[in-house]
C-alpha cells in the first residue's frame, strides 16, 4: 500500500491546545484588555495596551517567554500579577461562553476515541488555564489525560511530551499542534508530526518539518483513516 505521508496508524495523538483546538483569541482577546487596565489601576503598568500582535505571535511559547515579548521592561512581580490576572479573566470569558473550539473539534475527537485512539494534551499553558479550557468546552472527557508546562515545571515541550509518554506507556503518537515547539515535541520522541496551519496568528514557514499540515481539524480523521497500520 502507498503511503505518501509516511505516517502510520498511532496508538495515541497528542494535542496542543491554543491554536490546534482552541480559537485562543476568542478568550485571550477580552481578557487581554482588562489585564492590562487592572495593572494600570494596581499601579503596576502604565502606558498604552501592547499591540495585539504580540501576544497572538507568542502564543505556544512559555508564558516566560511570552511576557518577556510583551512587557519586556517589567519586573517579575509584574509578570507573576499578569499571568495571575490573565488566567482568572480568560476563565471568567470561558464561563461566559464566549469562548470557541475550532469548527469540528468536539466531533473529530469523539470519532477518534470511537476508532479507539487515546487522546492526550500536551500544552505551554497553566494547568489550571488548560483544564479550564477543556472543562468549559466540554471536551475534558474525551482526554486520558492533559499535560500542561504550567503544572510539570518542563523547560521545553519536548519533555512535556517525554513525560507524558512514559508515564502512559505510549508507543506510537501523532503529535498535533500549529507552532513551532509542537513539531519540536514530535520530533525530539520519534512521532509523526501534523501541523495545524488554520490558526491565523501562526506562521506557516513553524510548520515545514511537519510530516503533513492540515487546513480543517476535521482533515484529521481522512489521515488517520487512510493511514496503514504499523
Amino acid at each position: 500500500m502507498q503511503n505518501p505521508t509516511g505516517m502510520y496508524k498511532p496508538e495515541a495523538m497528542i494535542f496542543d491546545m491554543d491554536g490546534t483546538l482552541f480559537q485562543t483569541e476568542t478568550a485571550l482577546l477580552p481578557a487581554y484588555h482588562k489585564m492590562f487596565d487592572v495593572l494600570r489601576a494596581e499601579g503596576l503598568y502604565t502606558g498604552d495596551t501592547p499591540p495585539e500582535r504580540l501576544i497572538l505571535g507568542s502564543l505556544g511559547m512559555l508564558l516566560e517567554e511570552i511576557w518577556q515579548i510583551v512587557i519586556p521592561e517589567t519586573d517579575d512581580h509584574v509578570r507573576s500579577r499578569a499571568n495571575e490576572l490573565l488566567l482568572e479573566l480568560q476563565l471568567e470569558v470561558l464561563k461566559g461562553g464566549e469562548g470557541l473550539l475550532y469548527p469540528d473539534v468536539k466531533e473529530t475527537l469523539e470519532q477518534l476515541q470511537e476508532r479507539g485512539v487515546r487522546l492526550f494534551v500536551a500544552s505551554n499553558g497553566l494547568e489550571d488555564y488548560v483544564k479550564g479550557v477543556s472543562a468549559a468546552l466540554g471536551i475534558a472527557p474525551l482526554f486520558e489525560a492533559q499535560y500542561s508546562a504550567g503544572e510539570y515545571q518542563t523547560a521545553t515541550k519536548v519533555l512535556l511530551v517525554e513525560m507524558l509518554l512514559k508515564k502512559y506507556n505510549v508507543k506510537s503518537a501523532w503529535m498535533v499542534g500549529d507552532r513551532s515547539s509542537d513539531v519540536q515535541a514530535g520530533r525530539g520522541n520519534n512521532l509523526s508530526v501534523v501541523g495545524c496551519a488554520y490558526a491565523e496568528f501562526g506562521a506557516n514557514q513553524e510548520l515545514e518539518d511537519a510530516d503533513v499540515q492540515i487546513t480543517k481539524f476535521a482533515e484529521l480523521l481522512e489521515l488517520y483513516d487512510n493511514a496503514p497500520s504499523n
